[in-house]
C-alpha cells in the first residue's frame, strides 16, 4: 500500500480528482463575474455613470431601472450557478471520500486475513479493530477533498485576489499583508500538534488492548480480587492520554488565537487603505463596495486551506501510523486468498517435507531442517513433548504456518503454491481451540463448505444487489454476491441442503456430540406459521405423552396443565398467566410492577391475600435462613430472596410489624407482592397457597385473558392442549405441564418418557434439526470448551478432507472420549489421510505411520513398531486402550 497518503489517494481515485479539479476551475470564471457584477450594478444601474439610457442589451431596449432589473437577476443566477458547482463539488468529494474509505477499510481486513498467524500473538483484537473503524474513519472526509479543497478554496482565493489587484493593488497588498506571517507560524505550531497526536494515538492503542485484556480475562481478575489494581492502572492510562489531549488542546487554541488575530487586523489594513483612496477620488463606491465584498468572502477560502492543512497532518500521522501496523512480514499474496480454486480434484500421492525449516515471530528456530514422507491416504502421527515442535510441523502441513525454507509437496504439487480455497476444501485442520463464530449450530459446521459462491443468488432483490455490486467495484471491494448460494453441498457428499443436514448429524455422533445437540434442540423453539408439520408431529408426541401418562404408576410424575385447575408443580405467576410470554411485556420476575397485573388481582380480590401471603412467606424466610451462610445449598433450593436481600426483608418484616399492611408504602407492597408469584406450592411447601387463594387465582387467570389491552394483545402465548405454543420449549410443549416434585429421579424417568416417544415417533431427527438451529454466542461462550471443540471436529470432517490434521485437538477430553473419538475419525477417514499429534510412541499404535521429534528434528520415522520414540510412561491416552 505505501506509506504516502497522497500517492495511495492518487493511485486510487486520479480520474475522480482530475474531474473534480476541472469542476473547480470551470466555477472560477462564473465567481469572478459574481465579484464584478455588483461593481456594475452600483456604479451604472444606481448611479448612472459612464452609461446612456437606455441602454442596448441583446437587441432589447432597457431603461435605467430595466436595467438594474436585468443586472440582479444576472446577479441571482450567478449565485445559483456558483452554488450549484459548490453542491456538485461536495457530493463528488463525499462520493469519493466514502468509496476511498470503504476501499481502505477492504484492504485492511484482507491484510489481516493474510496475516502469517504469529503475527496476533503481537497483535490484539482491540488494536486492529480499533485502527480499521475508528482511527480511519476521518480518513475518508480527508482523501475526498485531499485534491478537491486545495484547488477549489486556493483557486477562490486566488480570483478573489485577482479581482482585487484589478481594482486597486496597494488596496490588493493590504487584504494580504498578513498572511505570509501565517504561513511562516502555523506550520511550525502544527508540527508540535502532530507530535502530540502520534502520542495520543499511540497510548489509545495501548488502553484499547488493556480493556480488551480486561474482557478476557475477566474471571481472573474476578477470582484473585484484583478490580482496585486493575482500576487504578486503567485511571493511570486515562490520565496519560488526558494530558497528552490538554496538550494539544493547548496548541490548538494558540494556532486558533493567532489566525483569528491576524483574520481580524486585515479589515483594519484593508479598510484604512481603500478608504483612503476611495476619500481622495482614486476609488468609487462601486468599485469600493464591491472590493468589500471581495474582501470579506476572502477570509472564508483562507481559514479554509488552514483548516485543511490541519486536517491533512492529522490524515498523513493516521494514515502512516495505521499502514506501519498493517505491514506484517511474512503476508501472503492478496490472490491466494481469493483465486478459484480449479477443478476439484483430490490430492494424491505422499506428503513430503524436504529441509523443512520454520523461524517464529521472534526470530528463534522451532524446526530446523525437517524430512519426512507419509501417504496423504495413510493414517500418520507426530510423536514428541510439548516443546519438540510437533505442533509446529503439523500447522506447516496444514499450510496454517508458513514454512521460512526448504519445501513441502503433496505429490508433485507445492503446497505454498495452492490458492487458500483449494487448500481449505482438501485439507481440514483442528488445533488445541476451536473457534465458533456468532451463530447457530448448523452455519458453523457449514462453514467449512463456503470456499467460493457455487450458485447465483434467487429471489427479489437483483437490482439492489447489482447496485451494491457496481459500488462494490468502484470501490475496489470484492464483487461476490453475499446472498449468493456459498454452502457447496456436494463437498460434504450431499446433493442438497437436507442432505447435508443429515450428513452433518451423522457427522454429529462421530465426534460425540449428538446427545448434546439433542438436548439443545428439546430446549429450542420452532414457528408453527412456518413449520406446521413439524409442529403437528410434536402435538402427537404430546398426545402419545398424555396416553403414557394414564398409567397410574406413571401420571405423579407430571402435572398436566388444566385451564380450570390450579398446577401446585408451577409458581402462581405462571397459573396466572397460563401461558408463556412473548417479548417483553410480561417479565415473570417483575409480575408485581405491573399494572395490569395489579389490576387484574385487585379485579379478583386477590391483592389482600397475596400480601397477607408474601407477609408470611418474607418471616419464613427470615426465619429459616437467617443464620445460613450466604453460599449453603438450601438458599439455592429452597429461598426466593437472596442471602444479599435478606435484611431488607427483616427490616421490611418489622416495618409491616409495628405499622400493619395496610399502611405499607407502595414500595414495600411491591416487595411482598413479588413473593407469591415465585411461590411454587409443590416444592417449597409453605402452606400459604390455600383452596381459596387457588379458586382467587384462577378467576384472576380468567379476568387475565379476557381483558387483555389492544396493546397487550399477542404478549401472552396462552396454553391450549390442541395448538402448539409457539413461545414455548419443543420440550415444554410435549410435556404441557410441569414435571412433579418430590418423586424419586422424577426429572430422569420423565426425560426418558419423553424420549421414548420421540423415538416411537421417529422425531429424534427432527428435534435435532431444531438443535441445529441452536445460537453458540460470541466465540461459541454458550457452549462448553469441550462442546466447541467437538463442533470445530465434525465441521473439519464434514467438508470431507483429504487429509485431515489435529494438532492437539483431543486434548480437552478425557482419556475414554481421546480415544472413542480419535477411532470414531479414522473409521470415518478409511481410505483418506488423518494426521495427529501425540505424546508417546504408545499412543500411535495401529497407526500406519509415525514422525517422532525432538528440539524442533525429526530424529526418527517409520512403521511405530519399529520406532524407539521417546520413553516416558505410558500417558493418559495410551492406559485408555
Amino acid at each position: 500500500m505505501g506509506k504516502s497518503l497522497y500517492r495511495y489517494v492518487l493511485r486510487h481515485s486520479l480520474r475522480q480528482q482530475i474531474l473534480l479539479t476541472l469542476t473547480a476551475v470551470l466555477s472560477f470564471p462564473f465567481l469572478y463575474m459574481f465579484y464584478e457584477l455588483p461593481k456594475t450594478i452600483v456604479n451604472q444601474a444606481i448611479q448612472g455613470k459612464k452609461i446612456t439610457f437606455p441602454v442596448e442589451f441583446g437587441g432589447f431596449s432597457f431603461d435605467q431601472v430595466e436595467y438594474l432589473m436585468l443586472l440582479c437577476a444576472g446577479l441571482l443566477a450567478l449565485v445559483i450557478v456558483n452554488q450549484s458547482f459548490k453542491y456538485l463539488n461536495n457530493i463528488q468529494r463525499g462520493l469519493v471520500g466514502e468509496r476511498m474509505l470503504r476501499r481502505l477499510r477492504y484492504e485492511l481486513y484482507s491484510r489481516v486475513l493474510r496475516f502469517p498467524l504469529p503475527a496476533f500473538r503481537k497483535k490484539s483484537a482491540g488494536e486492529i479493530i480499533a485502527m480499521i473503524t475508528a482511527e480511519v474513519e476521518p480518513l475518508g472526509g480527508f482523501i475526498g477533498d485531499a485534491i478537491a479543497v486545495p484547488v477549489f478554496q486556493g483557486g477562490t482565493l486566488l480570483v478573489i485576489l485577482a479581482f482585487l489587484l484589478w481594482q486597486n493593488v496597494y488596496m490588493a497588498l493590504a487584504a494580504v499583508a498578513l498572511y505570509p506571517l501565517q504561513f511562516y507560524l502555523i506550520p511550525k505550531l502544527q508540527r508540535k500538534v502532530n507530535r502530540l497526536a502520534k502520542e495520543r494515538v499511540r497510548r489509545v492503542r495501548n488502553l484499547s488492548d488493556r480493556v480488551g485484556e480486561t474482557v478476557g480475562g475477566i474471571a481472573e481478575i474476578h477470582a484473585n480480587g484484583t478490580a482496585r489494581y486493575e482500576l487504578a492502572d486503567f485511571s493511570h492510562r486515562l490520565g496519560g492520554i488526558y494530558e497528552v489531549r490538554f496538550k494539544i488542546y493547548l496548541w490548538k487554541f494558540v494556532i486558533k488565537f493567532v489566525n483569528n488575530t491576524i483574520n481580524q487586523l486585515g479589515p483594519f489594513f484593508f479598510l484604512l487603505i481603500g478608504g483612503y483612496f476611495a476619500i481622495m477620488g482614486q476609488l468609487d463606491v462601486g468599485t469600493l463596495l464591491a472590493a468589500i465584498a471581495a474582501h470579506k468572502d476572502l477570509a472564508a477560502p483562507w481559514k479554509e486551506l488552514l483548516a485543511y492543512y490541519q486536517q491533512r497532518e492529522d490524515a498523513r500521522i493516521k494514515f502512516e501510523q495505521v499502514i506501519e501496523q498493517f505491514e506484517v512480514a511474512g503476508m501472503q499474496p492478496h490472490e491466494a486468498l481469493v483465486a478459484d480454486p480449479g477443478p476439484d480434484v483430490p490430492l494424491k500421492g505422499d506428503v513430503q517435507g524436504n529441509n523443512v525449516a520454520f523461524v517464529d515471530d521472534s526470530g528463534n528456530p522451532v524446526i530446523e531442517g525437517a524430512n519426512f514422507r507419509f501417504g496423504i491416504d495413510r493414517h500418520a502421527a507426530i510423536v514428541g513433548d510439548s516443546g519438540s515442535g510437533k505442533d509446529a510441523l503439523a500447522r506447516l502441513i496444514a499450510r496454517q504456518y508458513q514454512w521460512s525454507s526448504g519445501t513441502l509437496r503433496v505429490g508433485e504439487v507445492n503446497l505454498a503454491a495452492l490458492p487458500e480455497a483449494f487448500l481449505g476444501k482438501h485439507i481440514g485442520y483442528v488445533g488445541e481451540a476451536a473457534y465458533l463464530f456468532s451463530a447457530g449450530v448448523r452455519d458453523n459446521l457449514l462453514y467449512g463448505l463456503r470456499q467460493r459462491p457455487v450458485g447465483e443468488a434467487v429471489g427479489a432483490g437483483g437490482a439492489q444487489r447489482e447496485r451494491y455490486r457496481r459500488e462494490a467495484a468502484a470501490s475496489g471491494n470484492s464483487t461476490d454476491d453475499i446472498f449468493a448460494q456459498w454452502v457447496n453441498f456436494a463437498g460434504a457428499g450431499a446433493d442438497g441442503e437436507a442432505e447435508a443436514v443429515r450428513r452433518a448429524i451423522e457427522v454429529l455422533g462421530v465426534v460425540d456430540m449428538d446427545s448434546d445437540i439433542y438436548r439443545m434442540g428439546l430446549r429450542g423453539r420452532i414457528d408453527p406459521e412456518t413449520r406446521p408439520d413439524l409442529a403437528r408431529l410434536f402435538l402427537e408426541a404430546r398426545a402419545a405423552l398424555r396416553s403414557r401418562l394414564a398409567d397410574p404408576e406413571i401420571a405423579p410424575l407430571v402435572e398436566v396443565f388444566d385451564e380450570n385447575r390450579y398446577n401446585a408443580n408451577a409458581t402462581l405467576g405462571e397459573n396466572l398467566l397460563f401461558g408463556t410470554p412473548v417479548g417483553a411485556s410480561f417479565d415473570m420476575d417483575r409480575l408485581a410492577e405491573h399494572p395490569y397485573v395489579l389490576k387484574v388481582i385487585e379485579e379478583a380480590g386477590l391483592a389482600a391475600h397475596l400480601l397477607e401471603a408474601g407477609s408470611r412467606i418474607a418471616s419464613t424466610m427470615i426465619e429459616l435462613f437467617a443464620d445460613l451462610p450466604p453460599s449453603h445449598e438450601f438458599f439455592e433450593q429452597f429461598s426466593f430472596i437472596r442471602s444479599d436481600d435478606l435484611p431488607e426483608y427483616q427490616a421490611l418484616v418489622n416495618r409491616i410489624g409495628r405499622e400493619g399492611l395496610g399502611d405499607a408504602s407502595a414500595e414495600d407492597r411491591t416487595m411482598l407482592l413479588s413473593l407469591p408469584f415465585r411461590l411454587i406450592e409443590a416444592r417449597h411447601r409453605l402452606g400459604v397457597i390455600d383452596a381459596a387463594i387457588q379458586e382467587r387465582v384462577l378467576a384472576a387467570r380468567r379476568i387475565f385473558a379476557g381483558n387483555l389491552t389492544p396493546a397487550l394483545k399477542g404478549a401472552v402465548e396462552f396454553f391450549d392442549s390442541s395448538r402448539y405454543n409457539a413461545a414455548a420449549t419443543i420440550q415444554d410443549n410435549i410435556l404441557f405441564g410441569r414435571i412433579a416434585y418430590g418423586q424419586a429421579r422424577g426429572a430422569e424417568r420423565v426425560a426418558t418418557l419423553v424420549g421414548d416417544v420421540i423415538e416411537a415417533l421417529g422425531l429424534r431427527r427432527a428435534v435435532l434439526e431444531v438443535g441445529l438451529e441452536f445460537q453458540v454466542g460470541i466465540g461459541g461462550s454458550r457452549l462448553s470448551a469441550v462442546q466447541r471443540q467437538k463442533l470445530g471436529l465434525a465441521r473439519a470432517i464434514l467438508k470431507r478432507p483429504d487429509l485431515i490434521v489435529l494438532g492437539d485437538a483431543l486434548a480437552a477430553f478425557d482419556a475414554v472420549t481421546q480415544r472413542r473419538i480419535l477411532d470414531n475419525v479414522r473409521r470415518e477417514f478409511q481410505g483418506r489421510g488423518v494426521l495427529v499429534t501425540l505424546n508417546t510412541i504408545e499412543d500411535a499404535d495401529g497407526f500406519d505411520m509415525a514422525i517422532v521429534m525432538r528440539d524442533g528434528r525429526v530424529v526418527e520415522s517409520g512403521h511405530p513398531s519399529g520406532l524407539s520414540g521417546k520413553k516416558a510412561g505410558p500417558t493418559a491416552l495410551s492406559a485408555a486402550k
